[in-house]
């Protein structure tokens, strides 16, 4: 690779990222766990880097197609069902708004930082375990 980046350190980097997205998640008032922040202070995810995909989603494909090379196609396909579901919730966004409310979409935000916990911490023991077994 260009920058000499291994696959350990990409997955560990890619699971603290995505542990602390998680955290603030979990915990949405910024006082509860990072300060104080700003009134009103809004929670956003990276959605832009690039398009939809978020620095954990590009570390989780570059770390399969690098143990899987010959799979690309089906690691692209899953990026692109990824991509339609998030652009359908993007769109669809108001409604799901309306129908949720604000107590349903706090419990939705807050059990997909639970998961994406896991996930992390999966990252990260699968980084270490793959430097200390080099």
């Amino acid at each position: 690779m260009l920058l000499h980046i291994s696959q350990s350190s990409l997955s560990i980097s890619g699971g603290i990222v995505l542990f602390l997205i998680a955290i603030k998640m979990i915990f949405a008032r910024s006082d509860e766990i990072f300060g104080s922040g700003p009134e009103g202070e809004p929670f956003v995810v990276p959605l832009a880097v690039p398009l939809i995909a978020g620095p954990s989603a590009l570390t989780t494909v570059l770390l399969l197609v690098a143990r899987e090379p010959a799979r690309w196609p089906s690691w692209l396909a899953a990026l692109v069902c990824a991509w339609s579901i998030s652009l359908l919730i993007l769109v669809f966004s108001n409604r799901l708004r309306k129908i949720l409310r604000v107590r349903g979409i706090m419990a939705m935000e807050r059990l997909t930082g639970m998961l994406l916990t896991t996930v992390a911490v999966e990252m990260l023991l699968n980084g270490i375990k793959q430097f200390y077994t080099k």
